[in-house]
């Protein structure tokens, strides 16, 4: 009898889904040498006019499910996503690739760290 299920399927779709994000320093350095990146800002309205990376669309991920019209055409372009500190842009990557949205990266640590190098 098998107490323990094989996890190695879970593992490996964790490890790729980790390998999918992306740095700081990959970011900026892409942005700096004038790469046109889809970047994504799911965090609020107020949070956004604090701080934000240049050119980001804002969409509050409470409002994501109801306003993927307006990103649908990055559905198959590499999408950045980020937030405060990468959790609310995790779950953003999760719900846009069960939507079918093909190259989702989350920002680790989100802008925090961003602008913190």
């Amino acid at each position: 009898m098998k107490i323990f299920k094989d996890n190695s399927n879970l593992q490996t779709n964790l490890t790729l889904n980790f390998m999918m994000d992306i740095s700081s320093q990959e970011l900026q350095k892409r942005l700096q040498d004038g790469e046109n990146v889809n970047v994504l800002d799911v965090r609020e309205e107020w949070e956004h006019e604090e701080m934000n990376i240049g050119n980001s669309k804002l969409i509050p991920l409470a409002e994501l499910p109801f306003r993927l019209a307006e990103i649908e055409a990055w559905k198959a372009e590499e999408v950045v996503v980020y937030c405060y500190s990468g959790n609310r842009s995790g779950r953003a990557k999760e719900f846009l690739q069960s939507k079918g949205f093909e190259k989702v990266r989350n920002l680790l640590g989100g802008i925090s760290e961003y602008f913190e190098e």
